[in-house]
């Protein structure tokens, strides 16, 4: 199996704006794993949460040591690869990255789709949402509008935790709201904005304006708080930032309704999977979310989207440089289609 890389970047249409500042381009690696005529290709996309960073240079300097220690193995040595990946200590996107790869490779060699090979219904995929960031009132309605032209959207998830307080929450949130058609779905990202007296009052005064849950409301370090936000709050509680993997599910099942799994933080669809499956025994709803990816990282969370309640996989509709076609956006919903893997194409200078 040969493993060979390049990094490309990707700029936003629209910058985005959320507690922690403001992004409008980045720069993502594509890695490619080659076996008996075939290719898989899979992102690791660089994000920072907290003190939690993972920089393009690991990302970079991880697959280079993937090169060598995978060189011996076949793609269906999913098992052996997984002990070797995990003797390295990699970062969660690179390993991310490997993983759809792998699935894409395996989908190609057995000329199915992913989602089929899983035996799912893309019947049951629920509308992904539309992010609309901090801004000004005025601002937040002119992407409303935007989004609503664009993609006939039918969920839309709003950035709250502004810097400038509850107050300026209260006032973007409220002009979304008199412009959102009634059949139109809001939830609120917080991205850990709000203390917990903040988070237990927008909680109630969100509640009156048909938002369906509330995510992240409080920083990873004040965790120990949402037990007391969720008795308090009229809102089902998820968590992003607080979740990266399978094994932090157990500690938050308690303290939450729900959980938002992201490619880059799970470290692949085999861990996303396994997240699931734990969520669903605990009890947990399940939403996937996105970073700063293109359409090849949310076309293999799109694999798995008959099994989330809510979806979040909107980064790539805001790109104008996308390089991957292949997703079909209809009423609202995000398809794979039924090509073999992934069923991406690439599409240099895009």
């Amino acid at each position: 199996m040969e493993i060979s890389f390049q990094s490309f970047t990707v700029h936003k249409r629209v910058p985005l704006t959320i507690s922690r500042g403001t992004s409008a381009e980045s720069t993502n690696l594509w890695l490619k794993i080659s076996a008996e005529g075939l290719e898989g290709w899979g992102e690791a996309a660089p994000f920072s949460i907290g003190s939690r960073q993972q920089t393009l240079a690991n990302l970079t300097a991880d697959i280079v040591r993937l090169q060598t220690c995978l060189a011996p193995f076949h793609p269906f040595q999913r098992q052996a690869i997984e002990a070797c990946v995990r003797e390295l200590s990699l970062q969660s996107a690179t390993r991310a990255a490997l993983d759809v790869a792998l699935w894409d490779w395996s989908g190609q060699q057995t000329q199915q789709p992913i989602w089929r090979l899983l035996g799912l219904d893309l019947a049951q995929i629920q509308p992904t949402s539309v992010t609309i960031g901090i801004s000004s009132p005025a601002a937040a309605q002119q992407r409303l509008q935007d989004w609503l032209q664009q993609t006939n959207a039918r969920a839309v998830k709003v950035k709250l935790g502004s810097p400038a307080g509850i107050g300026a929450d209260r006032a973007m949130f409220q002009a979304i709201y008199d412009q959102t058609p009634t059949a139109v779905s809001l939830s609120v990202d917080a991205n850990g904005g709000w203390s917990l007296a903040d988070a237990v009052e927008m909680a109630d005064w969100l509640s009156d304006r048909r938002v369906t849950h509330l995510e992240q409301p409080l920083p990873v370090a004040e965790e120990a708080s949402l037990a007391s936000l969720r008795v308090q709050s009229p809102l089902p509680i998820f968590v992003d930032e607080s979740c990266f993997d399978s094994r932090d599910i157990p500690r938050l099942a308690p303290l939450v309704d729900g959980i938002n799994i992201k490619l880059m933080k799970a470290g692949g669809l085999t861990e996303a999977l396994r997240m699931i499956h734990t969520a669903r025994a605990w009890g947990l709803q399940v939403m996937f979310g996105c970073y700063s990816d293109s359409s090849l990282a949310n076309g293999a969370m799109a694999q798995l989207s008959p099994l989330a309640d809510y979806l979040d996989l909107d980064s790539h509709l805001n790109l104008f440089d996308d390089p991957f076609t292949g997703l079909s956006l209809v009423d609202g919903c995000l398809f794979p289609n039924a090509h073999p893997g992934l069923g991406l194409t690439y599409v240099p200078n895009a």
